[in-house]
C-alpha cells in the first residue's frame, strides 16, 4: 500500500480534548494509517492511503468533528501568520472590553452590601456584554462539540459561567437581593487572559520558524547571457549565474565559480566564526556574504534547499508528539466527561444528600466545572517540544520528531565512526625527522615542490603542510608519478624522490638506521610513511596520518561525564585504532569493522541490553544510523542525512554530540515537568472544588495559570545553553 502524507490547519482546538477528538475523526476516515495533531501549532500531520482516502474525505471528517480544517501549505507560511495576528488582534480586544467591565462588577459585589436592587440591574446590563461577546468564543465552541453528541473545555466554561449568570438573572427577575454575576464575569475574564497569554507564550515557542522562513532574501541579482539583472528570488532557475556582493545573503543554494569570500553560515550551524569560500565551493541560501564579491552557480531552489528541509524538519519535529503523550491523550479523552458527571454528582450531594440550598450547592459545582478544563494536559508536550526543537534549530541541532527526545533520553552507550566523525577525514602530516645537516623547512620545501603537482591525498596533505609553514616552492620538471610507490623530479636540477621505502631502495638510495627506526615507531602508530631523497642520498622521513578533530577528546570527556560508554568503530587494524582512540580518550575500540557491518556492531550492543547511539555522517553509515537507538549525523546537512538520522548536526564539530543529548534530555525532562503539573492541578483541584473550597473565581484563575504556566515553563527551553 502506497502512503502519502499531508498536513492540515485546524482551528477551533481548544484543549486536549479537542485533540483527541479530530485524531479520531481522522483516523476513522478509511484508508488513513496515522494522525498526530497538535494543539500548540494547530496542526495535523495525516497518512494516508490515496486510492482510498482524499483531502476532501479528511477536510469533511474534521469538519463533522466540529472543528474547521484546510491544506497546509508552506507557500501561505506569510498569509497563515497573518491571519493569526488578526485572531489575537480581535481576541485582545475581547479581553479588554471584558476586564474593563468585569473590574467594576468584581468591586461592586464585594464593597456593596447590601446592594439596592437597581444596583443588580447594572450588574446584569455590565454583566451581558462579558458573558455574550467576549465569552461568545465558548459558546460557539461547546455548540459545536455539543451537535456531535462530546464535550470539551468549551462546555465546562459555558456550562459552569452560564449557570452563575442565569442563576443570579432568575434572582433579579424573582426580586431576591443575591447575585453571582462576578462569578461569571470573573470566569470569562480570567479564562480569556490565561488564553491570550498561552496563545502569546505558544507563538513565542514557534519563533524558530519564522526566523528562519524569513531569512532568505526576496530579491537577487543574475547574471544571463552576460547581462546582470535584479530578479525575484522565487524566479531563479537551476544553473543561473548569482552574484552575491559583501553584506549579502546569499540567496539560494549553489556553487562558487568567481571569486574568493569568507560567509557567516550561523544560522545554519550555529558556529559564529566565518568560514572561508573559494571556487568549487558549496554556498547555502540564507548565509550571509561577508568579504569578497562571488558569483555562484545555482543547484537547489525552493524546497531543495538546505534552508527548506531544515524548516520541514523542524515543523515536522514540533508538529510530533513525544510517546509520553500517549497517557495524557488517553486521560484527555475520557476527561471531559467525566468533570460532568462529577459535577452533577457534587450538585446532589450537595442539594439532596447534605440539604444546603440551592445557592450553595451550585457554588462547588461551578467551581468544579471551571478547574476542570484540561488546557495544560494539551500544551504540556506540544510546547515543550516546539521550544526545545526550535532551540535546536538556532544551535544547528535538528531533533527529527518528539520521540527522539525518549530515546536521548534512554541511552546509555554511544558508537563512534572514526573517519570524518572523530578525525578530520584526511591525512595530515604528524610528523616530520631530518637528518643532522638538514633543516625541516628545507626537507618540505624540497617534497612540497615535486608534489605540488599530484591530486593524490597525500600530496594534498603534504602541500596543506608546506602552505600551513608559509614556505615558497622550488622550480621543479620532470615529474615521474610511481603508482603506489610515490614521485620524483628535479628540483632546481637536483632530484628529489618522495615515496616508500621500496621506491628508494629500487632507486639505489640507502636509507640511515635512525629514520628506518624512525619509520617502525610510527607505522606502529598506524601511520604512513614518506621518504624524501635528494641526489641519491636519504635526508628524512614523514608521517602522515588522518588527524583528531581537535574538538573530538572534549567532546568524548564531556560524555563520559554525563555516564555514557563511549565506543568507536573503524575498518583500521588494531594498532591504529587504538592509538586514535587512546589520543581520543576512548578505552573501547571496535577494529577492522566494515562500513556494512557497522550496523550488526550496533545490533551486538542492542542485544547485550544497551540503548545505543550510533554518530557518524550520515551517507555510508546510513545502515547503523538507522539500526541505533538514536542515529546522529555530524556535519553534513544533506539530504540522506536528514532523512536518515534522528538528529542531524550541521556543524562538523563533535561537541555538537553532547549538546544535542542535553538538549534532548531537557526537552523530555520539561515534557514530564509539565504534564506532572497539569495532572496535579486538576487531582488537587477538582476535589477542593467539589468540597466547596474554591469559588468560581479562585477556580477560574486556577485554571489560567495551569496554562500559563505550562507554557512558561517549556519557554525557559529557548535559553537553554551547553
Amino acid at each position: 500500500m502506497s502512503k502519502q502524507r499531508t498536513e492540515l490547519n485546524i482551528r477551533g482546538m481548544t484543549c486536549a480534548s479537542c485533540v483527541a477528538r479530530v485524531e479520531n475523526a481522522l483516523k476513522r476516515v478509511p484508508g488513513v494509517t496515522d494522525a498526530n495533531v497538535n494543539l500548540a501549532t494547530e496542526r495535523a500531520t495525516v497518512q494516508y492511503d490515496p486510492s482510498t482516502a482524499d483531502l476532501s474525505s479528511l477536510i469533511d471528517a474534521v469538519d463533522i468533528a466540529g472543528y474547521d480544517a484546510s491544506e497546509f501549505k508552506e507557500e501561505e507560511f506569510a498569509q497563515t501568520e497573518l491571519e493569526t495576528k488578526r485572531r489575537m488582534d480581535d481576541f485582545k480586544k475581547r479581553l479588554q472590553i471584558s476586564v474593563i467591565l468585569s473590574i467594576p462588577i468584581v468591586v461592586i459585589n464585594m464593597f456593596w452590601m447590601p446592594r439596592p436592587s437597581e444596583v443588580n440591574i447594572l450588574l446584569l446590563l455590565l454583566s451581558i456584554p462579558v458573558q455574550f461577546w467576549a465569552g461568545a468564543t465558548f459558546y460557539r465552541g461547546a455548540w459545536k462539540t455539543l451537535r456531535h453528541g462530546s464535550a470539551d473545555m468549551n462546555t465546562l466554561v459555558a456550562l459552569g459561567s452560564s449557570a452563575a449568570f442565569f442563576y443570579s438573572l432568575v434572582n433579579i427577575l424573582r426580586g431576591v437581593n443575591e447575585v453571582w454575576f462576578e462569578s461569571s464575569a470573573s470566569i470569562i475574564t480570567l479564562i480569556l487572559v490565561g488564553k491570550y497569554l498561552e496563545a502569546g507564550a505558544r507563538s513565542r515557542a514557534s519563533d524558530a520558524i519564522r526566523k528562519l522562513m524569513k531569512l532568505a532574501p526576496d530579491k537577487a541579482l543574475v547574471r544571463r547571457e552576460g547581462i546582470e539583472t535584479e530578479i525575484e528570488t522565487k524566479d531563479i532557475r537551476i544553473g543561473d549565474e548569482v552574484i552575491a556582493r559583501p553584506g549579502e545573503r546569499i540567496a539560494t543554494d549553489g556553487q562558487i565559480i568567481e571569486g574568493l569570500t569568507s560567509i557567516d553560515e550561523s544560522m545554519l550551524t550555529g558556529e559564529s566564526m566565518p568560514v572561508r569560500r573559494k571556487p568549487g565551493d558549496p554556498v547555502y541560501g540564507a548565509t550571509i556574504n561577508q568579504t569578497g564579491s562571488i558569483i555562484y552557480r545555482a543547484t537547489h531552489l525552493g524546497n531543495e534547499t538546505v534552508l527548506a528541509q531544515i524548516v520541514q524538519m523542524v515543523e515536522r519535529a514540533q508538529g510530533s508528539k513525544a510517546p509520553v503523550q500517549r497517557l495524557a491523550d488517553k486521560v484527555a479523552s475520557v476527561f471531559v466527561p467525566v468533570v460532568l458527571a462529577v459535577a452533577v454528582l457534587t450538585f446532589v450531594i450537595w442539594k439532596y444528600i447534605l440539604g444546603v440550598d440551592l445557592t450553595n450547592a451550585m457554588m462547588p459545582t461551578i467551581s468544579t466545572l471551571v478547574i476542570a478544563c484540561p488546557c495544560a494536559m494539551g500544551l504540556a508536550t506540544p510546547t515543550a517540544i516546539m521550544a526545545g526543537t526550535g532551540r535546536g534549530a538556532e544551535m544547528g541541532i535538528l531533533i527529527k520528531d518528539g520521540a527522539v527526545l525518549e530515546r536521548a533520553g534512554r541511552i546509555d552507550t554511544i558508537l563512534f565512526d572514526k573517519t570524518g566523525t572523530i578525525t578530520k577525514g584526511e591525512p595530515s602530516i604528524t610528523d616530520v625527522y631530518t637528518m643532522p645537516h638538514v633543516n625541516e623547512d628545507d626537507l618540505m620545501r624540497y617534497a612540497g615542490s615535486v608534489e605540488k603537482q599530484s591530486e593524490h591525498p597525500l600530496s594534498r596533505a603534504l602541500i596543506r603542510e608546506v602552505e600551513a609553514r608559509k614556505l615558497i616552492l622550488l622550480p621543479s620538471e620532470d615529474i615521474q608519478a610511481h603508482i603506489g610507490m610515490g614521485i620524483r623530479g628535479r628540483v632546481s636540477g637536483e632530484m628529489v624522490l618522495v615515496g616508500s621505502e621500496e621506491m628508494l631502495k629500487e632507486a639505489n638510495v640507502s636509507i640511515s638506521d635512525p629514520l628506518l627506526e624512525r619509520k617502525r615507531k610510527w607505522e606502529e602508530q598506524g601511520k604512513t610513511i614518506l621518504f624524501v631523497s635528494r641526489n641519491d642520498a636519504c635526508i628524512g622521513v614523514l608521517a602522515v596520518a588522518d588527524t583528531i578533530d581537535p574538538n573530538s577528546s572534549v567532546a568524548i570527556e564531556s560524555l563520559k561525564r554525563m555516564g555514557l560508554n563511549v565506543v568507536m568503530a573503524t575498518g583500521d587494524n588494531r594498532i591504529t585504532a587504538e592509538a586514535i582512540a587512546q589520543k581520543a580518550g576512548i578505552t573501547e575500540v571496535a577494529a577492522k569493522v566494515l562500513p556494512s557491518d557497522k550496523a550488526k556492531l550496533v545490533e551486538k550492543y542492542q542485544s547485550a541490553g544497551h540503548a545505543i547511539a550510533m554518530v557518524g555522517d550520515g551517507i555510508n553509515d546510513a545502515p547503523a544510523l538507522a539500526q541505533s537507538d538514536l542515529g546522529i549525523a555530524i556535519g553534513s546537512g544533506t539530504d540522506i542525512a536528514i532523512e536518515t538520522a534522528d538528529i542531524t548536526l550541521l556543524r562538523s564539530d563533535l561537541r555538537g554530540v553532547p549538546s544535542a543529548v542535553k538538549l534532548s534530555r531537557a526537552t523530555l525532562r520539561t515534557v514530564k515537568m509539565n504534564l506532572f503539573w497539569a495532572f496535579i492541578y486538576n487531582v488537587i483541584g477538582i476535589p477542593l472544588a467539589a468540597t466547596g473550597r474554591l469559588n468560581p473565581m479562585i477556580a477560574a484563575a486556577a485554571m489560567a495559570f495551569s496554562s500559563v504556566s505550562v507554557v512558561t515553563n517549556s519557554l525557559r527551553l529557548k535559553k537553554f545553553r551547553e
